[in-house]
């Protein structure tokens, strides 16, 4: 099973992501899984114009990217609903990506590992953290957006797994901008003697 690589929005993982795949490691990547999912996927689009808002979808049949950020990260309701439509099908593509790597560990870069329910797919979570307002600095420079939408995004991300719910072991990764990250994504790989 594969190893999640988690982290809130601005934290880092992608930076996480690239050092592994460098390393010679197989990362699958949620986010763009979701996207082709979303671009290629007619029944996924008419789900989210029926079931969230027909204007997420535009004139040409496709997804209107920043008009469904702007709703869905303004109504956890919205948002929910639009987990459920995507992750189910990034799950079964995860699992179908995993039986094609071979015997080495591989990795799950998401920022929801339980909204999705990939927290049931998972061996352990390496978790990449960073200062919230780091965090918020680097998404409006990457994302030409306000602090408040930054702030928005990550309230929806926050997530308290219930009781009883799996919880993989996890590993703390700092990406604070004074740590440096190779060192310590090195030291969990002998930790697991990867």
């Amino acid at each position: 099973m594969p190893i999640a690589l988690t982290g809130g929005i601005g934290a880092g993982k992608s930076v996480v992501a690239r050092l592994l795949r460098t390393l010679g490691y197989a990362v699958f990547d949620c986010d763009i899984e979701a996207r082709m999912l979303m671009d290629g996927d007619d029944d996924i689009k008419a789900r989210i114009g029926a079931e969230i808002a027909v204007d997420a979808i535009d004139d040409q049949g496709a997804i209107d990217r920043a008009r469904l950020s702007e709703i869905v990260f303004s109504d956890a309701e919205k948002l929910a609903s639009l987990n459920t439509i995507v992750h189910g099908a990034v799950r079964e593509r995860l699992a179908r990506w995993c039986e094609r790597q071979d015997k080495r560990p591989v990795f799950v870069e998401t920022a929801i590992l339980y909204q999705s329910g990939l927290n049931r797919m998972v061996d352990a979570e390496w978790s990449v953290e960073a200062p919230v307002e780091i965090r918020v600095a680097r998404v409006m420079a990457r994302n030409g957006i306000s602090r408040r939408q930054v702030m928005a995004r990550i309230e929806a991300q926050h997530y308290t797994p219930a009781d009883g719910e799996p919880m993989p072991e996890t590993h703390i990764i700092e990406n604070d901008g004074i740590t440096p990250l190779l060192p310590q994504v090195l030291g969990l790989l002998r930790q697991a003697q990867l």
